[in-house]
């Protein structure tokens, strides 16, 4: 097992147990169904990380089921924007200090206002990236949205 990466030491430091799980990992196929498959999930239980910008916060980020599209509106609504947009991909690294297909909900360089689907609560188990390609953390629901810190919105469809 390789080291760990920031987000394994954000949740060692809150004390929640979780697990890793490496998989071989593919440029083109770095998509949640994909990625689910190989850790043995349903693309439901797979929370992507989005990063975008709003028109009045600045930079933010979502995390959704790996089945589920981001409801741009929602999230505008919720953030207190009138719309967002997601970053060009080239800006995702210098934003959060991750690659996309790595991106982490935890231990980014920056703490953005995070914003979580509410599915998340009743989850009994969920996966996210571990902050680098080809490793992904299973948790339960409810220690995600602790660690994270997030607003809990139903921001997908």
């Amino acid at each position: 097992m390789s080291s760990k990466t920031n987000a394994c030491r954000i949740l060692d430091s809150l004390q929640i147990a979780y697990s890793l799980h490496e998989y071989d990992w593919d440029e083109s196929q770095l998509d949640a169904a994909t990625v689910a498959d190989k850790v043995g999930l349903q693309p439901s239980q797979l929370f992507k990380t989005l990063i975008l910008k709003g028109d009045k916060s600045g930079v933010l980020a979502a995390c959704i089921p790996g089945d589920q599209e981001l409801n741009l509106k929602s999230l505008a609504a919720a953030s207190g924007n009138k719309k967002v947009e997601m970053v060009p991909v080239k800006d995702i690294q210098s934003l959060t200090g991750y690659i996309r297909g790595g991106v982490s909900p935890l231990g980014m360089k920056k703490k953005y206002p995070f914003y979580l689907h509410s599915s998340v609560k009743s989850m009994e188990l969920v996966s996210i990236s571990g902050g680098r390609r080809g490793l992904q953390i299973f948790l339960h629901g409810e220690e995600l949205a602790t660690a994270t810190e997030g607003y809990l919105v139903d921001i997908a469809y």
